[in-house]
C-alpha cells in the first residue's frame, strides 16, 4: 500500500527536540530533501496551491529557497531571494521582527521585482509568523500584490495564522498542519 502524498511528506520531516535552543521543536526537513519521492511530492503540493496568475515566486532565507525556487520554475516563473543583511550587493528594503528564538532582518533588492506585480511567498514552516510578516511588508514596500503564501507545514499553536492576518495577509495554504503548544 502506497502512501498519499501527504504521508509521504510528513513521514520524511523529523521533530527534533530543543533545538536551536530549550523548548523549541525543530522541523528537520533533510529527511525530506534527500528522498527524491517525497521532495517531489512537497514541491507538486506547494505548486497546486499556487494561483495560475503569478509574475514571481518569493523565497525566504535559507530553507524557504529550497522549495520556492522549484515552484518557481514549475510555474514557468522567476523566482527572487529574501535575504539576510549583506546577502544583497544592491540598495535593499530591510524589515525586522522577532522570532520564537530571537530576532531577525530580512533585506530584498528594491528593483527585485516590478511594481504591480502578482507575487506568492514560498517557505518551509509557518510558526510564529514573524519570518512571512516580514516578508509580506518588504513586498508592500515595492509596491507588489501579494497573491499568497505557501507552507510546507504550519505549526498550530504558534499564533503565525493570527500574526499574518494581522498584517493584512489573509491567502495562506499549507501542506501539512502540526499541533505544537506555545
Amino acid at each position: 500500500m502506497s502512501l498519499s502524498r501527504t504521508d509521504l511528506i510528513a513521514s520524511l520531516i523529523r521533530s527534533v527536540p530543543d533545538f536551536p535552543k530549550p523548548g523549541v521543536e525543530f522541523k528537520d526537513i533533510t529527511p525530506l530533501l534527500g528522498n527524491p519521492n517525497g521532495f517531489a511530492a512537497a514541491i507538486e503540493a506547494l505548486v497546486a496551491s499556487a494561483s495560475r496568475d503569478l509574475d514571481v515566486v518569493v523565497g525566504i532565507e535559507a530553507r524557504g529557497f529550497v522549495f520556492a525556487a522549484p515552484v518557481a520554475l514549475a510555474l514557468g516563473i522567476g523566482f527572487v531571494p529574501v535575504r539576510k543583511p549583506g546577502k544583497l550587493p544592491c540598495e535593499v528594503f530591510a524589515k525586522s521582527f522577532d522570532l520564537e528564538y530571537g530576532s531577525e532582518t530580512l533585506t530584498i533588492h528594491r528593483d527585485a521585482i516590478p511594481a504591480g506585480s502578482r507575487v506568492m511567498i514560498v517557505d518551509d514552516i509557518l510558526a510564529t509568523g514573524g519570518t512571512l510578516a516580514a516578508t509580506a511588508g518588504l513586498l508592500q514596500d515595492l509596491d507588489v500584490e501579494l497573491a499568497g503564501v505557501a507552507v510546507l507545514m504550519e505549526l498550530e499553536g504558534l499564533g503565525g495564522r493570527q500574526m499574518l492576518a494581522e498584517h493584512g495577509v489573509d491567502q495562506v495554504d499549507a501542506v501539512l498542519k502540526a499541533s505544537v503548544q506555545s
